[in-house]
């Protein structure tokens, strides 16, 4: 399962946070990895330098083997939480489909 991370200008320390969100979409989606090719992660800060509640984004797409991408968005107050939502949104997806093709 590869896992790439694309961050607008606005997201300070990305090494320190790709590193981080890699590292948290292994430890979640790590025992669907034989059906994920590719996680695709879009970070964000939709207000740049302006404060406001839920203006940090996370949108996660999983490539499915012979499917349609999957994906999920989070937005929140931290990039921390938008991404912890949007794992969750897309684990829940990932098993729901998964869990569909199985019973074929």
């Amino acid at each position: 399962m590869k896992i790439q991370i694309n961050t607008d200008n606005n997201i300070k320390g990305r090494d320190a946070m790709a590193e981080q969100t890699k590292a948290t979409v292994e430890s979640t989606l790590g025992h669907l990895a034989d059906h994920i090719t590719r996680v695709e992660v879009h970070l964000s800060d939709e207000n740049s330098t302006k404060t406001g509640s839920h203006d940090k984004r996370c949108m996660m797409e999983a490539r499915l083997e012979g499917h349609q991408p999957i994906a999920a968005t989070h937005e929140a107050e931290t990039i921390d939480e938008a991404i912890d939502g949007a794992v969750g949104k897309l684990k829940r997806s990932l098993d729901h489909t998964l869990g569909r093709l199985s019973d074929r």
